[in-house]
């Protein structure tokens, strides 16, 4: 699993994986050595390699669990050749096969769960965005109707300022989703931008702002008229 995926709430050995791994070698060891020093053909001290394997595989999924069950195979073959025991087919089947399966079916039961979590996470960052391009196509629609009804009555100070503010907000709100994306935030002045959307409205509250002000207001007029 992706750092980026890790969370909080995940078990200790998704948090820390490296410990993990520390651990399970622990237990390989300990669990050889328990065999060489004590274990004998007619004991279950192989199936305590169990812990170890399972461990891996819920840790790092399908092929880290087929190896650690490959590796407890192989450390059992250590065991028998070193205390030159002579096991039936039977007796290897009944340690070798549990222990590959076990690494390989939760393995992939692993895996599995993994994909799953990542489409739920998917489908979640899915909706958000969806009720937030909402929350941003409200937003626009209002402040362009509140500017478009206050410039039709003439009151271009105020349309300005309306304006001003809805691109502010979309603005806001287009950062957030970009932030929330990993993907840094627009880090342009605010101002720049609406002023190279907007000259035309902006350039009222320049040192020609009256004079350019009576023109619009009587050219908005001229407009109204026309559409009345």
């Amino acid at each position: 699993m992706s750092a980026a995926a890790v969370t909080p709430r995940d078990p200790w050995f998704r948090r820390h994986p490296s410990l993990a791994l520390a651990v399970a070698g622990t237990l390989f060891a300990g669990v050889l050595g328990l065999r060489l020093l004590f274990g004998s053909p007619v004991d279950a001290y192989s199936m305590l390699y169990a812990l170890p394997i399972a461990l891996v595989a819920t840790t790092f999924g399908l092929r880290a669990g087929t190896f650690a069950g490959l590796l407890a195979v192989g450390l059992t073959v250590l065991w028998a050749m070193t205390q030159s025991v002579h096991l039936t087919p039977t007796g290897w089947a009944s340690r070798v096969l549990p222990l590959l399966l076990l690494g390989v079916l939760l393995g992939h039961a692993t895996d599995r769960e993994r994909r799953a979590h990542e489409e739920h996470r998917r489908l979640e960052a899915a909706a958000l965005l969806h009720r937030e391009a909402i929350e941003i196509n409200d937003s626009l629609v209002q402040g362009m109707a509140a500017a478009k009804w206050s410039f039709e009555s003439g009151q271009v100070d105020t349309g300005t300022r309306i304006l001003d503010r809805t691109i502010a907000d979309a603005h806001d709100l287009v950062s957030g989703l970009i932030r929330r994306a990993d993907m840094g935030a627009r880090t342009e002045p605010l101002h720049d931008r609406s002023a190279s959307l907007h000259d035309p409205v902006r350039i009222l509250d320049s040192p020609e702002g009256p004079a350019k002000r009576r023109w619009a207001e009587a050219a908005i007029a001229q407009q109204r008229d026309a559409f009345s």
